[in-house]
């Protein structure tokens, strides 16, 4: 054992410590020597698929006799003679790009789907939203940008301190859209780096711009919505009554939870639609634009149309939260009135209650006082029988009948005294 691994014994590393620090090198560029032509795709996976198009490549690799990409493995790049193919998987998509040498002078000859017949062996991982056709050159001679885009949508700019030009109309072209990158001093590292972060653009763009059709599709959703919550507030300013609050507390509970159904299912789609276009606004930085022959720019281009949508998913996003807490208000409100309500309603039976109670009791007081007659009675008449006898055998001189009447008030008396203490034990 060292002096060093005797003093520093290696810690236990965290689960997640390699990943972390590999993640700074993962997707690393590569150089790219001028000319030089990129044919990028980006398709939409979910996990599955993209599984499925890892394993894809690693069967085609093999039976190229070429090295596949591992298991898990989330970048790969591999050399079919002349060409190159770099694989890449991120959450939600999967791109493939392919780079070759190109025509020095000719740009986007020949076409792009001539020289992607590789893919042909390769299955389509998933649904198919991307295609970029990447040409990078010298300028001699400088091409004519208005013959090979459309001059209403061309944006081009310098970068890199003037080191590059480059040039897109964002227009697909035989379904490819089509940038143009003019080599005026690159290194192949720097050029490397400026391709990738010129697919990173138009990939991201698109993929910020998925935000758009849901939001589209939502807008009548949610303005429909806010006029049923509309129409439930004026009707509960009516204040028709308990059954009627019922009726209109079980329509606002249906809203909400549609509502809330909605917000749910468009929230990671507007939340990614927020993150690609951060990633788009830092890409445009980093490539440092400066205006070209005084047209307009990437930057200006993309701020005029993809800043307006990412706005409109902004603002239904907003409505969407404004939405959930007036539905939220509106209910809380709704359902105290309907518990006042029920609570008065309590308060109205528990009085009848008492009033049926009090009437039990008066009845009950007067079947006690019939009942202490009744007893009295009849007590008395089984004394009258006692006298009786006792006066016709002699044993009392004094008449039956002023006997009986003597002994009426004391049987009474005792009798309700005998009443009044059972109903007193029954009180307590």
């Amino acid at each position: 054992m060292t002096l060093a691994n005797a003093l520093f014994p290696a810690p236990v590393p965290h689960p997640e410590r390699a990943a972390v620090l590999g993640e700074v090198h993962a997707r690393p560029f590569h150089a790219v020597p001028t000319p030089t032509r990129l044919v990028h795709f980006a398709f939409m996976t979910a996990p599955a698929e993209a599984q499925a198009a890892r394993e894809a490549l690693d069967v085609f690799c093999r039976e190229h006799g070429l090295q596949g990409p591992g298991a898990g493995s989330k970048h790969f790049r591999v050399t079919l003679g002349n060409q190159s193919l770099r694989f890449e998987q991120h959450s939600e998509f999967t791109t493939y790009t392919l780079e070759q040498a190109g025509d020095p002078a000719q740009p986007f000859v020949p076409a792009a789907g001539n020289i992607a017949s590789v893919f042909a062996a390769l299955p389509q991982p998933g649904r198919h939203l991307v295609s970029v056709d990447l040409h990078l050159l010298r300028p001699d001679p400088a091409p004519d940008l208005d013959l090979l885009f459309d001059p209403a949508s061309l944006a081009a700019s310098n970068v890199l301190g003037g080191r590059a030009c480059v040039a897109c109309d964002f227009l697909p072209v035989n379904g490819f859209v089509r940038i143009l990158l003019l080599d005026r001093g690159l290194d192949p590292a720097s050029a490397g780096a400026l391709t990738v972060r010129l697919l990173e653009i138009e990939t991201y763009r698109v993929l910020a711009l998925l935000g758009l059709p849901a939001a589209q599709r939502l807008a009548p959703v949610v303005a429909e919505a806010e006029a049923a919550l509309a129409a439930i507030s004026s009707a509960m300013a009516s204040g028709s009554g308990l059954e009627e609050d019922n009726l209109l507390l079980e329509r606002l509970t249906a809203l909400a939870a549609q509502s809330e159904a909605e917000a749910t299912r468009a929230a990671f789609r507007f939340g990614a639609s927020r993150a690609y276009d951060g990633i788009v606004q830092q890409r445009l930085v980093a490539i440092g634009e400066e205006p070209l022959d005084m047209r307009q720019t990437l930057a200006a281009f993309l701020s005029r149309r993809l800043h307006p949508a990412m706005r409109t998913c902004q603002m239904l996003q907003e409505r969407q939260a404004e939405l959930a807490v007036k539905l939220a208000r509106a209910a809380n409100l709704l359902r105290t009135r309907v518990d006042v309500a029920i609570e008065r309603q309590n308060r109205d039976l528990l009085r009848s209650m008492n009033e049926r109670a009090r009437m039990q009791l008066r009845l009950q007081q007067t079947v006690e006082g019939l009942s202490v007659a009744a007893i009295t009675y009849y007590v008395v008449g089984l004394f009258s029988y006692v006298f009786k006898a006792a006066h016709e055998s002699g044993l009392m001189r004094l008449d039956a009948g002023i006997a009986t009447a003597l002994i009426v008030p004391v049987a009474l008396v005792g009798i309700a005294l005998i009443v009044r203490r059972i109903r007193r034990e029954h009180t307590d």
